[in-house]
């Protein structure tokens, strides 16, 4: 699913910023961008995400910018200045009348100025704190999402479900229909053959090998069965939608339960209106399955 949030904090040291956001995806994928400074904080940050959400290809930037230096907040670095007399005092025994360093060298020689040093438990609480409450508005963020997709999901419910209401007075009409066509097929087929061989059937025989055969083919051309459980699959479909929660896995599992009963009826449409109404359900079903796969 997707979704997206950005929160900011203000301290004493400076400005935090975490933004999250995420796209369509099966399983969950996360990406961090932070700060080389503050990636040892990287684990708790995982661990706050996954115990949010389950799916989607989720990225996460975290940047702080440390305020302007301000009186009182550097002091310089006495044991470095320490090394840096020793040295040059080295060094000017070695060559005698060389140039010593100034102080507005001195200053800018690498560490030698240090800023107030920011407590990595204050940095830790602050983070975490801000992470929860980023999280938190990226998870209603999905969760309209979710609600908006929910009701596509159920749309397509009750359009399967009319199309289920709209065939199943069908199936005895077909199935009849058929077998009345079949019995004067077959009729005219053994009564051609008694005509034509010493050896024709009798026709109580003729009537016995014509009623197996009716009720064989009405057999597998009766998807009654299919349709029942197409309805079942489409309650526990909308039961799930309601119960809420984590339903990504098992609405993936529902819509391979549908799609197998809507190619088993297509396999065994022996009318149009049967086909037809395979090939809609399949079609509902696809366009539920692309959803699902991005719920959690």
């Amino acid at each position: 699913m997707t979704g997206y949030a950005v929160a900011t904090s203000e301290s004493a040291a400076g400005t935090l910023t975490i933004e999250i956001k995420s796209v369509n995806s099966r399983f969950l994928d996360l990406q961090f961008r932070i700060n080389d400074d503050l990636r040892a904080l990287e684990p708790d940050l995982r661990a706050a995400i996954m115990a949010a959400i389950t799916r989607g290809k989720v990225e996460l930037r975290l940047s702080f910018g440390r305020k302007a230096a301000t009186a009182g907040s550097q002091a310089l670095n006495t044991p470095l200045l320490n090394e840096l007399q020793r040295l040059q005092g080295e060094v000017a025994g070695l060559f005698p009348g060389v140039q010593t360093m100034s102080v507005a060298e001195l200053l800018r020689w690498p560490g030698v100025i240090e800023e107030a040093q920011i407590g990595q438990e204050s940095l830790q609480a602050d983070v975490a704190a801000l992470a929860a409450q980023t999280i938190a508005a990226f998870v209603q963020s999905r969760q309209r999402e979710g609600a908006a997709l929910e009701a596509m999901l159920v749309s397509r419910i009750e359009a399967m479900e009319e199309i289920v209401k709209r065939i199943t007075p069908l199936i005895p009409q077909v199935v009849a229909a058929f077998q009345q066509k079949a019995v004067e097929r077959m009729q005219d087929a053994l009564g051609l053959a008694c005509q034509g061989s010493n050896s024709a059937l009798s026709r109580q025989d003729a009537l016995e090998r014509i009623r197996q055969e009716v009720i064989l083919y009405g057999i597998r051309i009766d998807v009654a069965e299919e349709l029942g459980r197409l309805s079942a699959h489409l309650t526990e479909t909308r039961h799930i939608l309601k119960k809420g929660g984590q339903v990504g896995k098992r609405l993936d599992f529902m819509m391979q339960e549908l799609n197998r009963e809507a190619n088993t009826l297509g396999a065994k449409a022996s009318v149009k209106e049967l086909a037809d109404a395979s090939m809609e359900l399949k079609l509902l079903i696809e366009q539920m399955r692309e959803q699902v796969q991005n719920l959690e």
